[in-house]
């Protein structure tokens, strides 16, 4: 692949991040149109999931997209679902030759756009920036693959890993900066989810603010018996921001009717050997919603819990610059391993100081995708 060809797609999957958090069940597509060096057209799938990225970017170059390169972050479609076939609007506007990084897993596409493509002239070249373009579609993957979305994990702890002392305070442990980076981090994806024990604790709005964001995520609670306050912020809002909860099949009913009266959705969820909701059965209860990716906070038994089915995706983990010592509230809750082959390892992407904390994230690299085709 040429540095240019590099070049154009790296745009594309920088603008096609945009879409995220705001168009599942869709991919968040980005594409870039180039003519003689110069991006005439870009856009990204919008808001709702339509229209697509392509159609975007096609939209804005014109007449300028005949004869022209189109970079697009994954296989245009070739199906007629909300929006008409992507690889038809490509061939319609006299593109000469479509860039793909990768090829679309969905059993509706899988391979049918390109070979349109190419069917129709046009000549097509995948594979470029494969990696990158798979880790920003990891949601999507998973859920065509795997009936799950993408689960990343947000803990925030003190140096000796612990997230509250032992009477339960916990607010801040870190510091202003580093929760605005978790806000940004929220808008990215298509929920936000804690445990029933920090709802309970916190009284969490689970919202994203001041950052300018104006949709927001669905807002996710696991509780088994949905004990949870009805008095409390998130029951408050949920007529205003879309309120999820996972409870056990046993849960009371009058409980599930109060909830479901004013604006929350339910989900009964089987319960595993220990008693608890099963982590595999929930996550793919919201895939089946459509969501693609989740985001996290919590608590230590959720958290431990989505570790050891190895559910968890991406980990982003803050460090403050205090200790708690012993008696304080670890950072997660048993995980019964015996030995360190047993526990699951993540592949470091990145550290950097974020004001006074640190913050590192971790990854577990899968392939979902479809395999590129020459």
């Amino acid at each position: 692949m040429s540095d240019a060809d590099k070049r154009f797609m790296a745009h594309a999957l920088t603008i096609g991040a945009r879409g995220l958090g705001s168009v599942w069940p869709n991919p968040a597509v980005g594409c870039v149109i180039e003519k003689d060096g110069r991006i005439v057209g870009r856009g990204w799938t919008q808001a709702g999931g339509a229209p697509h990225g392509e159609v975007v970017a096609l939209a804005q170059a014109g007449a300028a997209a005949r004869g022209a390169t189109a970079y697009v972050t994954l296989e245009p479609c070739s199906h007629t679902g909300r929006t008409p076939p992507c690889a038809d609007a490509l061939i319609g506007a006299g593109i000469a030759r479509v860039v793909v990084a990768l090829g679309d897993p969905n059993p509706q596409v899988d391979g049918a756009g390109i070979k349109r493509l190419r069917g129709a002239g046009i000549t097509v070249t995948t594979g470029v920036l494969e990696a990158e373009a798979r880790v920003a579609h990891t949601g999507f993957f998973a859920r065509i693959s795997e009936n799950r979305p993408m689960v990343t994990l947000k803990l925030a702890a003190s140096l000796d890993g612990r997230i509250a002392t032992a009477t339960g305070e916990s607010k801040w442990i870190t510091g202003p900066q580093a929760r605005r980076a978790v806000h940004v981090l929220r808008a990215c994806h298509d929920a936000v989810m804690v445990g029933g024990g920090t709802a309970r604790a916190d009284d969490p709005a689970l919202t994203v603010r001041d950052i300018g964001v104006a949709r927001q995520p669905a807002r996710i609670v696991w509780s088994r018996s949905l004990d949870l306050p009805l008095q409390s912020v998130l029951a408050s809002t949920a007529d205003e921001v879309p309120m999820w909860i996972l409870h056990g099949e046993g849960a009371d009913p009058h409980l599930i009717s109060a909830w479901q009266g004013i604006g929350a959705r339910l989900f009964a969820v089987p319960l595993g050997a220990d008693r608890q909701l099963n982590p595999v059965a929930a996550i793919q209860a919201l895939a089946e919603a459509g969501l693609t990716r989740v985001f996290c906070e919590g608590g230590g038994e959720l958290a431990a819990s989505l570790l050891d089915a190895g559910l968890v995706d991406e980990l982003v983990a803050f460090t403050a610059g205090l200790a708690l010592g012993a008696e304080a509230q670890p950072m997660l809750g048993p995980m019964g391993l015996k030995t360190l082959g047993n526990a699951r390892r993540f592949e470091l992407v990145e550290t950097r100081a974020i004001g006074g904390d640190l913050m590192g994230r971790w990854r577990t690299v899968r392939d979902f995708s479809a395999k590129n085709r020459s």
